[in-house]
């Protein structure tokens, strides 16, 4: 994987803007600490950090290359797992290659098919190409959103990267944020709206949308989504077609020159995923988790963390016979990477559930260069609590955001009444429910349900996804997700209810698609979230960073929320806020440690409100 910046002008040449273009590459180090390229052309400026993982010496970025149809400069982000059937297809059209790399299949592709190049890929991308006769910028992102790409354009410039950080290393650009941007950070925190930069002037190209920048402006179209139509398979056909798209999946996200290993965390997504690696792997195959410091002595089951990852775990790794890699952070750890945690997403994230992954993928990072992780299995399956129940169904807004009341109270009144932040939680909610494709004919229930897998995909599925890429790549770790090939996601989307319930369990068809494939315990285990630490010195350590920084008399805090309700939280360890803040776990100390993460990034961004 990489980083990818550029900036193109149509107001002035850009040739002598050499350390403004450098600025902004600098800031992506982390996403490609093994290589660093910039390319100059009369109206636009390339910049590229590489992460190598295929063909060290055939993947250099920028890449150019000259045809009898013109010039073009690439800057890639991502891996395709279609390479060779793409590559072979190209010969056959009469291109030559010069390397093994998926970035010149990349480059290739746009000479051949233009902007139909994406509709041919098979992979997690963010790219962009200078065609240098035409003058013009075309690019594109992945159809799920594993890879980043923002953007800003305004008056004949566009200015682009894989990170806000490349961005707001522009002269030009400034972090401001409006009443908009506050509503969105307030009410739907730290998830987004669909194509938002959350900065002002600052966009996000959504997934599955392609671009092309000209003389005549911006213009963005979306080139694939989800089809409703009827499922064509019998209850056994989709258990054997999804276990072939799986198992096919997997073998081709093995792919890599360095080395690769799996997260497993006992559940069955990451199990199944770790399980279908050790079977085609030639050599014995490399799992890793993560726990916490004495959390088998504070841990506490409720409904939706039932049972300890830790048994599971060593079940299934004793089950592979793989070499295991556990490790074991501490709670002052955890409490001090808070703030990489920050500058690595370039938004107040996820608290611990941030914090912690970066770590783990640091520790990782010391002896593999590739991951695979079990994300978007749920969101596309229906495996969480919002798809099975109909009055979380017939609810509007956000099922993972049921905070919204107590979001509004906890806030200064001014700032209540000017945010109102029900209503526009609500508005985005239903713009987001109204792309969802239908199906005449078909009940009021089952649309609902897929306005509900929509509303997952779209804004749920990519707050995760986006989470694991700022980590990830901030530790100089690939890590990609098999779940989210775009074959399983389009057949699991038409699969009716009473199959993905199948037994009256969540995920049910994918559980029978995987019978065989892992022991059944682990197999028909109820599902268990991301861990989180129970530790009560981590909850004393996030109070103590809490109250330091509202007694900064700097602290954006005390300018946003009630003081008296910040002591409280302080006070009764989080317990006076009595609902998740975000998801199904984001209470008590992590709702602490968030508050912690956005004063962070308002101070460490240097972040003006303008309403």
């Amino acid at each position: 994987m990489c980083g990818i910046t550029g900036w193109i002008s149509w107001k002035r040449p850009l040739t002598s803007e050499w350390e403004t273009i450098e600025k902004m590459v600098r800031t992506l180090h982390k996403r490609g600490p093994d290589a660093f390229g910039i390319k100059s052309m009369h109206h636009a400026l390339f910049g590229h950090t590489r992460l190598t993982v295929i063909d060290p010496a055939g993947g250099a970025q920028p890449m150019n290359i000259r045809t009898e149809s013109g010039e073009y400069t690439l800057i890639y982000n991502g891996e395709l797992y279609n390479t060779d059937e793409i590559r072979d297809e190209l010969k056959r059209r009469g291109h030559s290659f010069s390397s093994r790399s998926d970035t010149e299949v990349v480059l290739r592709s746009y000479i051949e098919w233009r902007e139909g190049c994406p509709e041919r890929f098979n992979g997690i991308f963010a790219f962009a190409v200078w065609d240098h006769k035409r003058e013009e910028c075309f690019g594109a992102r992945d159809r799920l959103g594993v890879k980043p790409f923002f953007y800003a354009e305004k008056k004949g410039e566009l200015i682009f990267g894989s990170e806000l950080k490349a961005i707001l290393a522009h002269p030009d650009q400034q972090a401001i944020i409006t009443l908009e941007g506050l509503q969105e950070l307030l009410s739907m925190g730290p998830s987004r709206k669909p194509g938002s930069g959350v900065f002002k002037g600052i966009d996000e190209l959504r997934p599955a949308y392609a671009f092309k920048y000209t003389r005549s402006g911006f213009k963005k179209w979306r080139y694939w989504n989800v089809k409703s139509e009827n499922h064509p398979h019998t209850e056994q056909e989709t258990a054997v077609y999804l276990r072939e798209i799986f198992e096919d999946t997997v073998s081709r996200q093995l792919v890599s020159d360095k080395p690769i290993c799996t997260f497993l965390s006992g559940g069955v997504d990451s199990s199944a995923i770790s399980a279908a690696a050790a079977l085609q792997l030639s050599e014995k195959l490399h799992t890793c988790s993560i726990s916490y410091e004495e959390n088998d002595l504070h841990y506490q089951p409720d409904l939706f963390k039932p049972s300890d990852d830790g048994p599971w775990i060593q079940k299934m790794s004793a089950h592979l016979t793989s070499i295991h890699h556990d490790q074991v952070i501490s709670q002052a750890e955890l409490a001090g990477r808070l703030k990489d945690a920050v500058r690595a997403r370039d938004l107040p994230g996820m608290a611990d559930i941030d914090s912690s992954l970066l770590w783990f993928c640091e520790q990782i990072k010391k002896d593999f260069t590739v991951a695979l992780s079990g994300e978007c299995a749920d969101e596309i399956f229906g495996g969480y609590p919002w798809f099975q129940q109909e009055k979380l169904l017939n609810q509007e807004g956000f099922p993972w955001i049921t905070s919204v009341k107590e979001r509004e109270a906890f806030m200064l009144p001014a700032w209540h009444k000017k945010l109102e932040l029900g209503q526009y939680l609500l508005e985005q909610s239903r713009a987001i429910r109204t792309e969802t494709p239908q199906q005449d004919g078909e009940t009021a229930l089952t649309q609902k349900r897929r306005e509900m897998a929509y509303l997952n995909m779209i804004s749920f599925m990519t707050t995760l996804l986006d989470r694991k890429d700022r980590m990830s790549m901030a530790a100089g770790l690939e890590v990609r997700v098999p779940f989210a090939d775009h074959r399983i996601v389009e057949y699991a989307w038409n699969i009716p209810w009473r199959m993905k319930q199948l037994g009256g369990r969540e995920k049910g068809i994918l559980r029978k698609a995987l019978e065989g494939l892992l022991p059944d315990e682990v197999l028909y285990r109820k599902k268990s979230p991301y861990p989180k630490t129970y530790h009560p010195a981590y909850t004393e350590a996030v109070k103590t960073l809490l109250e330091d920084r509202i007694a900064k008399s700097s602290s954006v805090l005390p300018e946003l929320f009630e003081r008296s309700k910040l002591e409280e939280l302080i006070r009764t360890d989080g317990a006076s806020f009595k609902v998740p803040w975000f998801g199904q776990l984001m209470k008590g100390p992590q709702l602490i440690a968030y508050l912690v993460q956005l004063d962070e990034w308002f101070e460490m961004y240097g972040v003006k409100i303008d309403v």
